[in-house]
């Protein structure tokens, strides 16, 4: 693999003339230039157009399972070093499993901590960014230090430490998010190794030519002495899989056939209790061999944060078998239950049964953040006086059989109204209310989330019997929520997408609400929905205390 890459120019500040150290198992484009004393770690991917440049700031250090990809540049001034993990000065220090994404700019000097995202078009210039913090797309980072797990929003000007000590904390979806990305960059790298080798890339070429599939694959393990190989797995699943191993995930299959993928029902299988490459792929396999013809995927599990991690379809019912991207159901199978990570939670896809895949999406984050779920209904006359009854309890801790709860309590209420409760069990308090079925119609997309045409709103029920303001354009349910937030003491802001970013969940800030009057906050709230006219729009509430979101709803739809 020809890499381009240079010794350091001789220069009045130094004229050591030092050469880049790569690891034997990174992949560094040959349309990349690494120039200097950059010292690149094991399983590192970097890009096309990336411009490595240690010929002013010296040294440089990428950690192992970093992605630099590409348009990034990284050089540093002649003056100025920070601290290494290693405590040793760099230049530029960028730790394991770190993401530095398309058209970034990291100037020495410059610390970026293991396991940190940095966005498209960011730029970290004499900072430190600490371990596990996320930044978004287009943010400036100078001159401060960012503390460890921080959350940097997209556009934010971070100059002033006063302002780095005031970030958020990165959030569990913000983290699976993380290792996701660094998982598609190690599928990656083992692709594009495996590529410019003979001896792997030949048998699958001739592989290709057979059948056009993509079964029987035999893949070099470039980083281990002894062979790794799988007759029915590619160099991408075997490449995510290592990765979850030496993360300390454990490892876990499902099945499921092509009718019951409909409704997102998947069955286990056997355990996977393997801590080797090898054992793995074994299960894997077995897997694969015992449900033959149907979905197999296979996932990482945290087992500190007990939440998942990688979910990819690894084996289809046509005999294909995929690898290096989240499963995102086809529109034609009307399945859902997971699709692509997007940051903001939403799907595409239809629900489970009569479940929408939005409320689907609400459970699942519910039960991710530990909150107990319940269940309520009302018939149309109550409705008015706001007396809902309990449905019965839920003491299930899985999607499936939330699920499961949800819909018997739909089918015993038919024609009334039916609405899923989050509680916060510490605090004793609501976090969500969210209406999912109305009288003599279909299950609402979620918690109110339904448009309404102007003429139905005259007739619509409110909320409660007192409810002294009402909306020419949000429903009874809406105004409801909006008046539970601000009972709250929770902030209130809107986010707006179009139909285009809708499908990858890049919403856009309306901006924050300071109103605390109900009759101000319908006001902005209504002014948004002119304003974002013909495009999705949706209601936040933010704990202001925890930093976190405890309510997402569309309440307007193209």
């Amino acid at each position: 693999m020809a890499v381009s890459s240079t010794a350091a120019p001789p220069t009045p500040w130094s004229k050591t003339l030092a050469e880049p150290e790569i690891h034997k198992t990174s992949f560094v484009h040959s349309f990349s230039n690494v120039i200097g004393d950059v010292r690149i770690g094991a399983n590192v991917i970097v890009a096309p157009g990336t411009s490595i440049r240690a010929d002013e700031g010296t040294p440089f250090y990428i950690g192992e399972n970093t992605n630099i990809q590409d348009g990034v540049v990284i050089h540093g001034l002649e003056q100025g070093r920070v601290v290494g993990d290693d405590g040793n000065e760099y230049s530029v220090w960028i730790g394991k499993n770190a993401s530095i994404t398309h058209m970034a700019l990291i100037h020495g000097p410059a610390y970026v901590g293991e396991n940190c995202f940095i966005g498209f078009r960011s730029t970290v210039f004499n900072a430190r960014v600490g371990a596990g913090c996320i930044v978004m797309m287009h943010a400036l980072i100078q001159d401060v230090e960012i503390p460890p797990g921080k959350y940097v929003p997209s556009g934010a000007i971070i100059t002033s430490q006063q302002q780095a000590d005031r970030l958020p904390d990165v959030q569990d979806q913000d983290q699976q998010f993380a290792h996701h990305v660094v998982g598609i960059n190690q599928a990656l790298r083992a692709g594009y190794l495996c590529a410019a080798d003979s001896k792997c890339i030949a048998p699958i070429r001739d592989e290709l030519a057979k059948s056009y599939t993509s079964n029987g694959l035999t893949v070099l393990e470039l980083e281990r002495s002894s062979e790794v190989a799988s007759n029915s797995l590619g160099a991408e699943t075997i490449d995510q899989v290592r990765y979850l191993l030496e993360q300390g995930y454990k490892i876990g299959t499902e099945h499921v056939d092509q009718r019951r993928f409909r409704t997102g029902s998947w069955t286990s299988c056997q355990p996977i209790e393997a801590r080797s490459v090898n054992e793995a792929l074994s299960a894997l396999e077995s897997c694969l061999a015992d449900h033959s013809g149907e979905y197999v995927r296979l996932f990482g599990i945290d087992p500190k944060g007990k939440r998942r991690v990688l979910e990819t379809i690894i084996q289809r019912p046509d005999g294909l078998v995929t690898a290096g991207a989240s499963f995102k159901a086809p529109a034609s199978t009307g399945g859902s239950s997971y699709s692509s990570y997007n940051g903001n939670g939403n799907s595409n896809g239809a629900g489970i049964g009569s479940i929408s895949a939005e409320t689907v999406e609400q459970i699942r984050k519910l039960l991710a953040g530990g909150f107990k779920i319940g269940t309520e209904h009302v018939d149309e006359r109550r409705f008015r006086t706001g007396s809902w009854a309990s449905c019965k309890p839920i003491e299930a801790t899985s999607t499936n059989d939330v699920v499961a709860a949800l819909e018997e309590c739909i089918g015993n209420h038919q024609g009334e109204y039916v609405r899923l409760i989050g509680i916060d069990p510490k605090a004793k308090r609501r976090v969500l209310e969210s209406i999912i079925q109305r009288p003599n119609g279909p299950a609402a997309p979620s918690g109110g989330q339904k448009s309404y045409p102007s003429s139905s709103i005259a007739n619509a029920p409110k909320a409660t019997a007192n409810a002294p303001a009402s909306s020419n354009r949000l429903n009874a349910e809406v105004v409801d929520q909006l008046r539970q937030l601000l009972a709250g003491g929770y902030k209130i802001s809107a986010e707006h997408v179009d139909q285009r970013r809708f499908r990858t969940g890049s919403w856009a800030s309306c901006g924050q609400i300071e109103a605390r009057a109900e009759r101000d906050a319908i006001a902005a709230l209504e002014a948004y929905l002119s304003e974002y006219e013909g495009e999705y729009v949706r209601l936040i509430g933010i704990d202001p205390k925890a930093k976190r979101r405890v309510l997402e709803t569309i309440i307007q739809r193209p």
